[in-house]
């Protein structure tokens, strides 16, 4: 999913051009008595920083204010940015709207821009999709790569405008062209994709790189796996580590996971479980459920942690949540036996099935043998049969042994019932 807005980083990347007649305070102070509009914001600016006096938030709102007021687009705009960051007035979305919309009406390109992240993300009136589409694409036009960029996620999205992968690539490339980060990544996705643009490797390469050179952890993490796989550049786990680590150290979750990975196989590093241990837990706690259920093992076992089976159980049951079938089929399995929870057959079964859902060949076999027995579900021998079969198909050797003992337990009306559940099961857990 493509980010919809930019929070603080794009503000920062808007450019406009700064009064320059008035370079010192008493100047500025005067023209701005005058009533002259520039030299009023002129003056708000040297309060707001601190230049030539001391630093005053509240006499640079009212010199913004009175420019604005005049309806000097700069003013207008960044008023609207102080309300936006109760940067001297309290947050406020709406007030920060009735600055910026004047401003963009005069054709301010940083202010078309926010107001289109405005009305993307519903902040101080009515969420629009179209509205935001259509300031987008003013302050792209003239040039804005925040805006270009956002323009090409709304193409990629279909959001407020018709899908379009190849209007989305261009308005990414104008954006990545001008050394923005995130679109420079974006179209190196599209380019190891295919997505509105021939698949070219070299081409994802390239412009990943770009983006993880300016420190763009995402960029740095998929330039990792590159080189982890191969892909795009030659294989080399030493320079996976170098990109997994240095995406990680900005708190990149995938990163600090695959990290985490390389640590605990000792690919591109010297194997430790206590690094791996390390890298996994900030990923876990940032909810990264396959970091939880690599953090969950290792304290079950006591690799790199001190064994803990209440942590074990508190970390498998994070990723069980949030559907990983491992941890589902293991969290299922300790309910079944009562170890580390209370013993619970009905919530083994609930577990097993939603691993068993996923395709998970272990949990399917379990199913089965819960039907089977009447174990926390009702009895029956057409779903234990069923789930046995799918099992089987997915190479568990028990559900193979042990269709062919139900069998003959069961008539053929029965046999030829639970075949027709099984090919139901398998299409649903294959997506068929």
């Amino acid at each position: 999913m493509i980010i919809r807005m930019f929070l603080t980083a794009t503000l920062l990347l808007v450019f406009m051009t700064l009064p320059t007649w008035a370079n010192s305070f008493n100047e500025a102070k005067l023209a701005a008595e005058s009533g002259d509009s520039a030299a009023q914001y002129s003056l708000a600016l040297k309060y707001d920083n601190g230049e030539g006096v001391i630093q005053n938030y509240a006499e640079a709102i009212r010199w913004y204010k009175l420019a604005a007021e005049q309806g000097y687009a700069p003013a207008l705009f960044d008023l609207g940015l102080k309300y936006t960051f109760g940067k001297g007035v309290p947050h406020d979305d709406k007030e920060a709207v009735r600055w910026f919309r004047p401003a963009a009406e005069q054709g301010h390109a940083g202010a078309q821009h926010i107001l289109g992240i405005m009305y993307a993300n519903g902040k101080g009136l009515s969420q629009n999709d179209k509205e935001a589409t259509k300031w987008y694409r003013l302050a792209a036009e003239q040039g804005l790569a925040g805006a270009q960029f956002q323009l090409s996620t709304m193409y990629d999205e279909g959001l407020g405008i018709p899908q379009n992968d190849k209007e989305a690539v261009t308005w990414c490339r104008l954006a990545a062209e001008q050394g923005l980060a995130a679109a420079q990544f974006q179209l190196g996705c599209k380019y190891s994709s295919g997505q509105g643009v021939p698949q070219n490797k070299t081409e994802a390469t390239k412009w990943t790189r770009l983006a993880a050179d300016q420190g763009f952890a995402n960029a740095q993490s998929v330039l990792g796996l590159m080189y982890s796989t191969g892909t795009g550049v030659p294989q080399s786990y030493t320079e996976a580590v170098k990109w997994y680590r240095l995406a990680a150290a900005q708190g990149f979750s995938n990163a600090q996971f695959d990290l985490g990975l390389m640590y605990s196989t000792g690919n591109g590093v010297t194997q430790s479980y206590k690094e791996a241990a390390r890298w996994f837990r900030p990923a876990a706690e940032q909810g990264h459920a396959d970091a939880q259920y690599m953090l969950s093992t290792m304290y079950a076992s006591g690799q790199g942690v001190s064994q803990n089976h209440t942590e074990a159980t508190k970390w498998i049951r994070l990723a069980a949540e949030q559907g990983v079938a491992n941890a589902q089929y293991l969290l299922g399995s300790m309910y079944a036996i009562g170890k580390g929870v209370l013993k619970s057959d009905k919530e083994s079964v609930q577990w097993f099935r939603l691993a068993a859902e996923q395709g998970h060949a272990d949990a399917q076999y379990l199913l089965g043998a819960m039907y089977y027995a009447g174990k926390g579900i009702s009895q029956s021998s057409k779903e234990s049969y069923a789930w046995w079969l799918v099992a089987a198909a997915n190479g568990n050797e028990n559900a193979k042994n042990n269709t062919d003992k139900l069998r003959g337990n069961m008539t053929s009306e029965q046999v030829d019932q639970a075949q027709l559940l099984a090919k139901s099961i398998w299409a649903r857990t294959n997506g068929e």
